[in-house]
């Protein structure tokens, strides 16, 4: 399924989302850690999300019938980060103060430091069940905004995973909108060798969602997405979207190793000559 966007809008996206990246590598090089790999393979849904699909608004963040981002693999907080501040939530300044004692922008999100943060999440498996606590409280207050929730694929080794999925599809929740991050990798290698998760998208038509599998880094594929699961009344619909761990960047691309550490002076400026930027690397 894709999306009838103009290429121009097409073009922007993918432009913001190599901002992102780049973003992404020198926040992680200036830190001195953070997961690099993960924020890479959801840059680009995340994008899609924050610059295309949700109803957002930066000068009034606690609108009540905003729509709803948790990101439910909080350690790809780097790429959220970077989009909401180039979205305008906060001066792209404060980048650079990732994992800094005292700054808003720690390791994983965390909803007391920014008020767009919707979920403090990082233990694996606890934010989809507060989107879906999210999607039912919206039903019941009558409102018709949207939650979005982006799942790593190794957080779909964890239980509470599964019962929150279990809810969702059992109250037929058409405004949630699970979407996987399946990327192949968690911190210790491939998913499938550690604890297989395969078939994942029969798991999730058998928890009641409508499930759709795109090319998680094709902005028409997962604007289609978005866009199908809007038209959506029946019940939820999960979207799995197939990605590289440290998609952009040659030497990170689908390896495990670059889960949770940040590159070197000399990668970082690697990377960022890659995704078309000076490499000059902030001073740490």
């Amino acid at each position: 399924m894709t999306e009838d966007v103009p290429a121009a809008q097409i073009a922007s996206l993918e432009a913001t989302a190599r901002e992102i990246r780049r973003d992404v590598i020198r926040m992680t090089y200036v830190a001195g850690s953070g997961h690099p790999g993960g924020s890479l393979s959801a840059t680009d849904l995340i994008t899609a999300l924050v610059f295309h699909e949700m109803k957002l608004d930066p000068r009034k963040p606690d609108l009540a019938d905003r729509d709803r981002l948790v990101l439910s693999k909080g350690h790809a907080a780097p790429a959220l980060y970077a989009a909401l501040a180039h979205r305008g939530f906060f001066p792209t300044e404060e980048l650079l103060t990732l994992r800094r004692l005292g700054s808003r922008l720690q390791g994983h999100v965390d909803r007391h430091k920014l008020p767009v943060i919707e979920a403090s999440t990082g233990c694996l498996g606890q934010g989809i069940g507060m989107a879906v606590g999210m999607a039912l409280e919206a039903r019941l207050s009558g409102r018709s905004n949207r939650v979005f929730a982006i799942l790593g694929d190794g957080e779909c080794q964890a239980g509470p995973t599964w019962e929150a999925l279990m809810a969702g599809g059992h109250y037929r929740l058409p405004r949630l909108v699970p979407i996987l991050d399946r990327n192949g990798y968690e911190t210790d290698g491939s998913t499938e060798a550690i604890m297989g998760i395969e078939p994942i998208g029969d798991k999730f038509r058998a928890f009641r969602y409508r499930t759709l599998e795109i090319d998680g880094h094709d902005f028409r594929q997962i604007l289609g997405a978005l866009a199908e699961a809007g038209r959506s009344t029946e019940g939820p619909t999960a979207i799995v979207a197939r990605t590289v761990k440290g998609k952009g960047v040659s030497f990170m691309e689908g390896k495990s190793s670059w889960h949770g550490k940040a590159p070197s002076k000399e990668e970082a400026e690697k990377a960022l000559v890659e995704l078309g930027a000076p490499g000059v690397v902030p001073p740490r």
